[in-house]
């Protein structure tokens, strides 16, 4: 069940309001006794609460009489109060972030070998926009099948919001495709690639023939390879992440002169 200690007010807090919404206009003496709150907590209490701006005091009577706002502008401001207290605490951990960020990015990389699999649709997209995000230098995207990362859904939407990141912070993408595949591409796809990526200096777009199979070489280092669904070729049955400097230099030895064969592609 809700409550007022849920938007931030004490157990004492939360009754002397309920308890002022009941009895009307009162004096803190009074109040205690409707509220159950210790006379020696009242005043506090009272206070506490006219600074959340949830009741008002008449100075000029003897005593001073205590009257709550309506409930609608006293949950508003409790309201707008936790939205403050949770935009000054994501702003202390963003602060925090860039701190640890540069802290970390300055430990020396470690290119031992190491590799991983993602087994299942949403695991195996997980996998690959966390290694997208990874990448520094360089990316080389190569699709000589269908496949997810090149949709109209959600996938595909996230895969175009990374490479225009990747891009952003300086790393040159490089795309080749098979003829066959970008014949297969629904013609929006084209059109999202224009309008977030084509004018970008660092990205690159060609087609060869005898292009098979998904694959992203990352940063020179890494590797990441996507296994089909055998019952539904279009989307990913799994992603293995292949960290290996070895593998992947004659990856790129094998690449390259396909890249320099490639016919640049226009959308």
């Amino acid at each position: 069940m809700a409550s007022l200690r849920d938007l931030g007010l004490s157990e004492y807090e939360a009754r002397a309001y309920r308890a002022l919404l009941r009895v009307g206009a009162t004096t803190a003496k009074e109040l205690s006794r409707a509220s159950d709150v210790p006379m020696g907590r009242i005043y506090d209490v009272l206070n506490s609460l006219e600074q959340y701006h949830l009741i008002r005091s008449q100075a000029a009577s003897r005593p001073k009489k205590y009257v709550a706002v309506e409930p609608d502008t006293a949950l508003d401001r409790l309201l707008e109060s936790k939205r403050e207290e949770l935009e000054e605490k994501a702003s202390q951990y963003e602060s925090v972030v860039d701190e640890l960020a540069v802290e970390l990015d300055a430990a020396e990389p470690v290119h031992d070998q190491f590799w991983t699999a993602a087994v299942g649709a949403d695991e195996t997209i997980d996998l690959l926009i966390e290694r997208l995000a990874a990448a520094d230098e360089s990316l080389i995207m190569v699709a000589g099948t269908p496949s997810p990362q090149f949709d109209l859904g959600a996938v595909g939407d996230i895969v175009l919001e990374e490479l225009e990141s990747a891009l952003d912070r300086g790393v040159d993408v490089s795309l080749l495709m098979s003829p066959d595949l970008v014949e297969s591409l629904p013609e929006r796809v084209g059109q999202q690639y224009v309008d977030t990526l084509a004018d970008h200096p660092g990205f690159h777009v060609r087609t060869a023939e005898n292009v098979t199979g998904v694959f992203n070489l990352i940063d020179g280092v890494e590797v990441c390879i996507e296994v089909p669904n055998p019952m539904d070729p279009g989307q990913a049955f799994a992603l293995i992440d292949l960290k290996d400097p070895e593998f992947a230099a004659n990856l790129r030895e094998t690449f390259n002169p396909r890249w320099e064969a490639a016919v640049p592609l226009s959308f």
